[in-house]
């Protein structure tokens, strides 16, 4: 990680660690760099947070001082900005979100005009800048300023792309859609509306404050109660700029990422459209998934946390299906990033096409009792090469050999330490959770 840019961007609390200056900046550099041989073209979209409009006025205040054009996708989805970049000829896209993070945190992710995370290198000159590492980048004058255009036809066609995607009506199925508040609320539903679902939306009235609060991907027993008292035949929740999906089923079960990869990999490896018959995941996968692969024939790669490790691995190799037991879902044919409405519509397609609830789809798939503590930590790397931190890891790995497994690794994202246990009951997973968690507290 770079010294501003985790895994998912620049992200942190709103003018306590990514301030108005650092989002000004980063647009002046990004239409600096892009425009040194041309009029660069950078398109920006962002989620409901009060903050993500000052966000936005800052950036493009900065790409414009530049002499670069900014294009405003006004509240969208992270897969929206990735798909409209890399279909319409920007340079690059900015998603301002945060992701699943509170209200008071904000995030700036940029996006290659070939519609994924931009390159290391890239994050890595825009540091310096920031940090003045780079001298003063020259100013745009007269006619050569740049020009702010509004762009929700972007937007529209991207719910376009969504709706031709689907091969199948969804006439008389009721379907539950938990929109986190964010970003999901201004497309969701009318995509699903679109084919004829008898679509039920909750957490759909964003007020600036309340994105991801009791809502969303996160906050998944929402959708669960809502599902089962409306008699629902399957619900998706998505995160605050929609990148995410986890699913519901009739019963009211929670389909996380690690379900959703075996009923979709499963689905497309016989229709013959999975690459290799491959599947890739990262760490944290579970022991179950990977035990109902074998089973089901399908072959997997392991990857670090993260979509971008997921896609890079997918583009080197030509693989079709890869995500995230969190949610984040990457089908290569239609997307370059997670994609949480994408991943809901394939969803249905499996249901649709083979004629069975989502319940019946994954039930074949035994997942092990998890358990994942977040332990809050002034230095993510002391604490991580701690002795004492690393003698109890080793003691929980000989305890539990094949009947289990405990990752401990560093949010790219947060000020935590992440502490999961897989094993065969509950009970054995807060035993040894506990007993690293204290360690590094």
């Amino acid at each position: 990680m770079g010294r501003y840019f985790g895994t998912d961007g620049f992200r942190g609390e709103v003018n306590e660690i990514l301030r108005v200056e650092h989002a000004f900046k980063i647009g002046r550099f990004l239409g600096w760099y892009y425009g040194k041989e041309k009029k660069a073209k950078i398109v920006i979209g962002k989620d409901t947070r009060r903050s993500s409009y000052m966000f936005e006025d800052a950036l493009a205040s900065g790409i414009t001082a530049s002499g670069a054009d900014a294009y405003l996708l006004h509240v969208t989805t992270t897969p929206s900005v990735s798909y409209t970049t890399r279909t319409e000829d920007f340079d690059c896209g900015i998603m301002i979100s945060a992701s699943h993070n509170p209200y008071y945190d904000n995030g700036i992710k940029i996006i290659s005009g070939k519609g994924h995370k931009i390159e290391a290198e890239v994050e890595s000159q825009i540091e310096d800048y920031i940090d003045g590492l780079i001298g003063e980048l020259p100013l745009a004058k007269r006619e050569k300023i740049g020009r702010t255009v509004d762009y929700i036809a972007g937007r529209n066609r991207y719910i376009g792309y969504l709706i031709s995607l689907i091969t199948h009506s969804f006439k008389g199925m009721k379907i539950g859609l938990d929109c986190s508040n964010g970003s999901a609320f201004t497309i969701a539903k009318s995509v699903f509306d679109s084919v004829g679902a008898k679509t039920y939306v909750i957490n759909d009235e964003p007020n600036g404050l309340n994105i991801n609060e009791n809502a969303g991907s996160t906050n998944i027993e929402i959708l669960q109660k809502f599902v089962k008292e409306n008699n629902l035949d399957v619900g998706f929740a998505y995160d605050g700029d929609a990148d995410r999906c986890i699913a519901v089923d009739e019963t009211g079960e929670v389909v996380d990422g690690d379900l959703i990869l075996y009923v979709c990999g499963k689905y497309l490896k016989e229709e013959g459209r999975l690459n290799d018959d491959m599947v890739v995941t990262t760490i944290m996968s579970n022991i179950g998934l990977y035990k109902a692969f074998d089973k089901a024939g399908l072959k997997y790669e392991q990857t670090a946390v993260g979509d971008k490790y997921v896609y890079e691995c997918m583009v080197n190799n030509n693989y079709s299906l890869g995500g995230e037991q969190s949610g984040h879902i990457i089908f290569s044919k239609y997307a370059t990033t997670g994609d949480g409405i994408l991943t809901s519509l394939m969803v249905m397609e499996v249901i649709k096409s083979r004629k069975k609830t989502l319940n019946e789809l994954h039930k074949e798939v035994k997942i092990f009792p998890q358990l994942l503590k977040n332990v809050r930590v002034a230095d993510k790397k002391e604490a991580l090469e701690d002795p004492k931190v690393q003698e109890a890891i080793a003691s929980v790995i000989k305890a539990l050999g094949d009947d289990g497994r405990i990752l401990v690794r560093e949010s790219g994202t947060e000020p935590v330490i992440r502490v999961m246990v897989e094993a065969q009951s509950h009970e054995i997973c807060e035993k040894y959770v506990d007993q690293v968690a204290k360690l590094l507290k």
